[in-house]
């Protein structure tokens, strides 16, 4: 439809921005960023982006490359020095910041969301940012967000664009089940944090998306080394 609103949503080809573009989809034009940043996998997540991009309807996918976290180093997902760590115990999980956590890398992302926002004319800019069941990322508290807001609102020309996290309080099992009743591409999508063609199963992202699906009473559809 000609008349949609349009909306701006990070893909980062993982299962949550893909429930979160598939919900965006339903009543908005889709404007798709995804960063390739140096990070291990970043080849299989750009092709995981182009692939939930082209099955949601999204009107066009801009893929973008920067190369300040891998110069920068300080993250396990960006830096060769540090390896990616096989997950613990699960209650552990989301207990303090793990080796995985890119240094502010969100605010970078939704710098450029909010920019091509602003050239779009959409107003609002999607993110699957996550808190239950999470990492424990501090760029995924919702507190980040409503900062983030107000940034927007005192740094752009209108203040009107708002950015919308509608997963942030979801536990992982809910947002799989809204996944599939949205009919999302989780067969598509890639959450390990270091394979490229069977997900390791032990890092805590496979470990989380597992626990998921099988909370959910889902099968998972990717590929698995250790599950």
């Amino acid at each position: 439809m000609p008349d949609r609103r349009r909306a701006v949503v990070c893909l980062s080809g993982g299962m949550d921005s893909c429930v979160c573009a598939a919900l965006a989809a339903r009543d908005y034009e889709v404007y798709a960023l995804h960063f390739s940043y140096g990070q291990r996998t970043e080849q299989r997540e750009l092709r995981s982006a182009e692939d939930i991009a082209r099955l949601v309807g999204v009107r066009e996918l801009l893929p973008l490359k920067m190369d300040l976290f891998r110069r920068i180093g300080g993250s396990a997902l960006t830096d060769s020095a540090i390896e990616v760590p096989a997950a613990g115990d699960e209650a552990s999980i989301g207990q303090e910041v793990p080796v995985t956590y890119v240094p502010f890398r969100n605010a970078h992302f939704l710098s450029a969301a909010v920019s091509w926002a602003e050239v779009l004319g959409a107003k609002s800019v999607f993110i699957g940012a996550v808190e239950q069941d999470s990492s424990g990322y501090p760029d995924c508290r919702p507190a980040y967000y409503d900062a983030f807001n107000e940034l927007i609102q005192t740094g752009t020309k209108d203040g009107d664009i708002r950015v919308i996290t509608p997963l942030i309080g979801l536990r992982k099992s809910e947002i799989v089940r809204l996944g599939v009743e949205l009919g999302a591409p989780f067969h598509v999508t890639w959450s390990c944090y270091s394979g490229e063609t069977r997900a390791c199963g032990i890092c805590e992202s496979c470990m989380l998306r597992l626990r998921a699906f099988r909370e959910a009473g889902v099968v998972d559809p990717i590929p698995y080394a250790v599950a």
